[in-house]
C-alpha cells in the first residue's frame, strides 16, 4: 500500500473497529492527518464502514482482524501494517473487555480472560509494535489505555480492574526497556474517566455519572483523543500516566463541603 497521509505518519490503533473510544480517536487522528491501521477482533463490518468513513476524509485507512491475546496474530498484525504502510509511528492500544459481575460470581476463567485482553493483549502488541520502533531512525510512540478507577476501584468489576491495575507498570517497564534500544521510542498511559457514556444511558444515569467527577462533567471522548494526540507528538515524556476522568481520581462526593 505504501500510503502517507498528510503528516507522513501512521497510527495503529487496537479496538478500534466499533463505535466506541478507540473510533473516536482514530477519526480525531485521521482529521489531523494521520493515516490509520484500525484493528478488531470480530468485528468486520463495522470495521470495514468506519474504514470507508475515514477514507472519505483522504486519509489513508486499513482494517486488520487479530486476536491481541494470540501472540502469532499479534506478530501478523503489526507486520502486515508496517508492511502496508512503510512504518509504524504510533500505537494506540484501546482494545478491551470488561464484564460486571458480583465478587463471589467472578471465576478464575473471568480473570484469566481479562488478563489475556487487558493485560496481556496490551503487551504484546506493544511488545511487537516496539521492535519495529526501535528500528526507525524516528522511534514512535505507544500509548496504552488504561483506567482510572485502578486508583478509587468501584464494585462489581474486580476481574477488569485487576487486569487494568497492570498497566502502569506495563507502561513504565515499556518505557525504560524500549528507550534503552532508541532514545525517540517513548511509551504514556491514559487512564480515561467516565468519557462515553454506554448507549441507552438516560438522562439521570447521565447527571449522575457527571456529578461523579469533581468537574461536573463526562461523555466527551473527543478528551481522550485529545491526549493521545498530545503524548504521540510530545517527544520529552515518556514512562507517564495521565488521567482523563475530570478529577475522579482523586475524588468522591463525601469530600464536597457540607
Amino acid at each position: 500500500m505504501n500510503a502517507t497521509a498528510a503528516n507522513g505518519k501512521t497510527v495503529l490503533i487496537t479496538g478500534s473497529g466499533r463505535r466506541r473510544v478507540g473510533y473516536v480517536i482514530a477519526r480525531y487522528l485521521a482529521q489531523r492527518g494521520y493515516s490509520i491501521a484500525l484493528h478488531y477482533h470480530s468485528s468486520q463490518e463495522s470495521a470495514s464502514r468506519i474504514c470507508e468513513e475515514l477514507q472519505l476524509l483522504r486519509i489513508p485507512c486499513q482494517a486488520y482482524q487479530a486476536d491481541v491475546s494470540n501472540a502469532k496474530d499479534v506478530q501478523r498484525l503489526v507486520t502486515a501494517v508496517a508492511d502496508d504502510f512503510g512504518t509504524i509511528d504510533g500505537l494506540v492500544t484501546t482494545a478491551s473487555i470488561w464484564n460486571r459481575r458480583p465478587l463471589e460470581s467472578t471465576t478464575a476463567e473471568d480473570l484469566r480472560r481479562s488478563f489475556d485482553v487487558n493485560t496481556l493483549g496490551t503487551f504484546l502488541v506493544a511488545q511487537e509494535a516496539g521492535r519495529v520502533m526501535v528500528q526507525q531512525s524516528q522511534g514512535g510512540a505507544i500509548v496504552t489505555i488504561g483506567d482510572w478507577a485502578v486508583e478509587r476501584p468501584y464494585l462489581d468489576h474486580a476481574a477488569y480492574l485487576i487486569s487494568k491495575g497492570a498497566i502502569p507498570a506495563l507502561t513504565r517497564t515499556l518505557a525504560l526497556e524500549l528507550a534503552n534500544r532508541n532514545r525517540k521510542v517513548r511509551v504514556n498511559c491514559i487512564e480515561p474517566g467516565p468519557v462515553m457514556f454506554p448507549e441507552g444511558t438516560s438522562d439521570a444515569e447521565a447527571r449522575e455519572l457527571k456529578d461523579s467527577t469533581l468537574l461536573r462533567d463526562g461523555n466527551c471522548p473527543d478528551m481522550v483523543a485529545h491526549a493521545v494526540q498530545f503524548l504521540l507528538e510530545n517527544t520529552f515524556i515518556t514512562g507517564a500516566c495521565l488521567p482523563i476522568d475530570g478529577g475522579r481520581h482523586m475524588y468522591a462526593r463525601s469530600d464536597e463541603r457540607r
